[in-house]
């Protein structure tokens, strides 16, 4: 089955309204490539501004909690950020797991939030470097999705992005053999659970240390379909031959 490329960047905690033009640069190129998808993942701060200069570039963010409201101090709701524009989220990235300590459940209760309320969903998996030096990369990342993964996963909305923890913003990535050999394990989970048919509809993203100089390589590894994209994604200048390498397949 042919599945769009999709090349999303993930802004972190990187941004303000002076970014706005790199946000204009990316969203030009991305309508110059019509052949991939493109979308960037903002702070919530600057969504609803990004959204005013973005053209056709879908708009995201990066995690949601799971109810729709409530007495969650500083944390965001789906349905507020389909208001500011948003048309995706990220949930489940490692540094929110690592850091907040948001188990499998707990980015399962996200996504099905964030699909309640209309947004397309990215969600993370991926090993750390202990794990994958102890041989538990394919255990750990399978696990996760088995028990992240929503109700009603469907390829529409849904797309698994994996991401080794120990190549996130270092420079270091796995080789395309181990790339596509953990593409093809989240492939053949994804085929267990939801039966091969649906899961042939899904995208499977790789992301960490992506950029310009390894983005063909990675984006041409066996069942992958695009990119999540950290600070590459910043700027036009890096981010743009990422979506070009991606139209180039």
């Amino acid at each position: 089955m042919m599945r769009r490329k999709l090349v999303a960047g993930n802004w972190k905690m990187n941004g303000l309204t002076a970014s706005l033009p790199e946000i204009e640069a990316i969203a030009a190129a991305a309508a110059a490539n019509p052949g991939v998808d493109a979308a960037l993942c903002l702070p919530a701060t600057l969504i609803a501004p990004a959204v005013t200069v973005a053209g056709a570039l879908p708009i995201g963010g990066q995690d949601c909690h799971a109810k729709d409201s409530g007495a969650h101090t500083g944390n965001i709701a789906a349905p507020m950020l389909g208001e500011a524009g948003a048309k995706l989220v990220i949930v489940g990235h490692s540094e929110r797991r690592a850091d907040q300590g948001e188990t499998d459940a707990c980015v399962k209760a996200k996504a099905e939030a964030g699909h309640r309320h209309g947004l397309s969903v990215i969600l993370c998996v991926g090993e750390t470097l202990d794990q994958r030096d102890a041989g538990q990369a394919e255990e750990v990342v399978t696990a996760q999705i088995a028990g992240s993964l929503p109700d009603g996963a469907d390829g529409a909305w849904l797309s698994i992005a994996y991401e080794p923890v120990w190549a996130i913003g270092t420079g270091r990535t796995p080789t395309e053999a181990d790339v596509a050999a953990r593409h093809g394990a989240v492939r053949a989970k994804l085929s267990e659970l939801l039966g091969a048919d649906a899961a042939a509809r899904l995208r499977i993203l790789y992301g960490g240390s992506v950029s310009g100089a390894n983005a063909a390589a990675l984006l041409a590894c066996a069942d992958g379909d695009g990119a999540l994209v950290g600070g590459a994604s910043l700027t036009a200048d890096k981010f743009v031959p990422i979506i070009e390498a991606a139209a180039a397949l």
